[in-house]
């Protein structure tokens, strides 16, 4: 059985600052470090004895969350371009104000580029598919994954086999810090435990201080 888990980046710069995250470099916020090291210590417990891959974007929020993580698994992240977030083109490093006031073209399917020099839903969608089919493909039975929003929703759309074109109707979003558990079952089945568990996160007072 195939065991992958899906983490979305923990609180980043630019989910406070009304900045454009995509492909501009923000770092983890001190809480987003807090978070990354919360889900390491659950994972640590949830794989204890087991032989664990982790892939990570390579923008540094994602990479950040990853290194916090692995400092509980004994590992070290492997970068991947084609994890990055989708890429918003002219409009990073502005602030979303700027973004929703100059959109070129409003996203009404997934080929609708909201600036010309950025991806359609379709653009990430073939960026992400060599990746998914590779880690599909492979001998690894426990993966980690860390990306972002939108790369996590398209992995979700595939990963249920949903075609591209379902993303005109279909969202599968999660929130900062999310965490998804997929398992491939012997006989091929898709499984999902969980999607977007955001108890990996859960504060308590002494985290706070």
């Amino acid at each position: 059985m195939k065991h992958m888990i899906t983490v979305q980046h923990t609180e980043s710069v630019h989910h406070k600052n009304g900045m454009v995250g995509s492909w501009t470099d923000w770092d983890l916020t001190e809480l987003g470090r807090i978070q990354a090291d919360h889900i390491g210590k659950r994972l640590k417990d949830e794989l204890e004895g087991k032989d664990v891959v982790i892939y990570s974007s390579d923008l540094k929020r994602a990479k950040q969350t990853a290194e916090e993580i692995v400092k509980h698994l004994g590992t070290e992240p492997v970068l991947r371009q084609e994890l990055r977030e989708r890429n918003l083109g002219k409009c990073c490093g502005k602030s979303v104000r700027w973004l929703r006031e100059n959109i070129e073209c409003p996203e009404k399917t997934v080929d609708d580029r909201m600036f010309s020099d950025g991806e359609s839903k379709r653009d990430a969608w073939n960026r992400l598919r060599p990746f998914y089919e590779e880690v599909m493909e492979g001998n690894d039975e426990n993966i980690i994954i860390v990306s972002h929003g939108d790369l996590l929703s398209l992995w979700n759309a595939m990963y249920l086999g949903l075609p591209v074109e379902s993303l005109y109707d279909v969202d599968i979003h999660g929130p900062a810090g999310g965490v998804s558990h997929f398992y491939i079952a012997d006989d091929g089945k898709h499984l999902v435990r969980h999607i977007n568990d955001m108890s990996y996160i859960a504060m308590n007072n002494r985290d706070m201080k």
